[in-house]
């Protein structure tokens, strides 16, 4: 290497430090402007001890940060670089303090603002429960989360602990005074709305559920089906006497539901309970068929308004109207009568009976008999049993 060239290398290597530092300069100069400005600046720490982290601000003497601002967080390393913000100008004595904490604040107010605006969601912490809320940590903000926005339903007490980690949204956003509303209860109505359609969407009516009951009327009964409410009316209680079936449900009891109607919209659910089981009516018109005689013991008569009877061992209720009496009907109380069936009342589920229908069959049965048993007369025996009748006429 000749000596000029020597020289360049060693002017070129004086020119990169010289802009080394005047770079340096300059960005101390720039973070001590921004500094004393108060705005956030991202500073290396330098040093920890008991009481302070100790960072570079490019002063002569270093800026400090209490290490309670970390309470309950990890603390930096040396050499970590972390944002912070002047709190109190320092002197040859002691030096600045700022504030890691309310950097963060100020950082967070934005990053509020722009989830505020985009209407997204934000993650928070419980900090304090106080009187009708919780205090709520949200990107280093403290924001306030009525009771009334808490749960889903609402609530009266506080549900949740110091802590807890949440899901929120923020529905009201005013910096300049310092004011964040924060709402639990919109994300979980949210999650819920999309909960309810997929669970919607999986059923289907004329399935039977499992449900739980929610709440027991007088004429209705209220269900929940994965946190959806359903009702079933008094008529879809059970077959017979719904007022007394109903009084025997309670809340939390576990039961099977037929779904009879589902609402996607609304929604709502309409559940039966007596569709499980078969109506009583079919069962017996599957036992006492349409023109099948029974033997009936009579309970009561009435010659104006019917007669009551008991069928079978089971004392199926039976009821033989005035109509179906007949002209000679003349049983008592406690009498065992043969009867035809006519039909079943789907709503008393009482075997209709017909005294006079009976007899008419048994009437119509002896006549064929009769005729079975007696043939009839040929013409020639006609013929001769009138010659005959002639005869005797004229030889008298």
């Amino acid at each position: 290497m000749t000596m000029n060239e020597e020289i360049k290398n060693t002017e070129d290597t004086i020119n990169e430090q010289e802009m080394t530092m005047a770079e340096l300069i300059a960005q101390q100069e720039s973070l001590s402007e921004k500094l004393y400005k108060k705005e956030i600046v991202e500073v290396p720490v330098v040093q920890i001890n008991q009481d302070y982290i100790l960072v570079d601000t490019g002063a002569k003497k270093e800026g400090a940060i209490a290490v309670s601002e970390f309470e309950g967080k990890t603390l930096p390393a040396v050499g970590d670089i972390i944002s912070a913000v002047l709190v109190k100008r320092g002197s040859d004595e002691r030096p600045s303090i700022l504030s890691h904490k309310k950097a963060l604040e100020y950082l967070g107010w934005d990053i509020c603002k722009k989830a505020y605006e985009a209407k997204e969601r934000v993650k928070g912490t419980i900090v304090q429960c106080v009187k009708g809320g919780y205090i709520v940590e949200v990107f280093g903000v403290n924001g306030f989360m009525p009771l009334s926005l808490s749960e889903l339903h609402t609530a009266y007490k506080h549900y949740l602990p110091v802590g807890a980690k949440i899901k929120a949204q923020i529905v009201e956003f005013a910096k300049e005074k310092q004011k964040l509303i924060i709402s639990r209860k919109q994300v979980l109505e949210e999650d819920e709305a999309v909960r309810r359609e997929q669970v919607l969407g999986e059923i289907k009516e004329g399935e039977v559920l499992r449900v739980v009951v929610s709440k027991v009327d007088k004429d209705k009964l209220f269900l929940r089906f994965h946190g959806i409410e359903g009702v079933v009316n008094l008529e879809n209680i059970a077959w017979k006497e719904p007022e007394t079936a109903i009084s025997n449900f309670r809340r939390g009891q576990r039961l099977k539901a037929k779904l009879l109607k589902l609402d996607k919209e609304t929604p709502r659910l309409e559940f039966g309970l007596k569709q499980l089981f078969l109506n009583p009516a079919d069962a017996l018109k599957r036992r006492y068929p349409y023109k099948s005689s029974v033997k009936a013991v009579i309970t009561k008569v009435d010659a104006e308004n019917g007669v009551e009877c008991t069928i079978g061992k089971n004392n199926t209720k039976g009821f033989i109207s005035p109509f179906e009496m007949g002209r000679d009907f003349t049983a008592k109380e406690g009498d065992t009568i043969t009867a035809l069936v006519v039909g079943v009342d789907p709503e008393t589920f009482t075997v209709n009976l017909s005294v006079k229908k009976y007899d008419q069959v048994q009437n119509r049965k002896v006549v064929a008999q009769y005729l079975k048993q007696a043939p009839r007369p040929t013409l020639g025996q006609l013929l001769q049993d009138s010659f005959k009748t002639s005869t005797d006429e004229d030889n008298k």
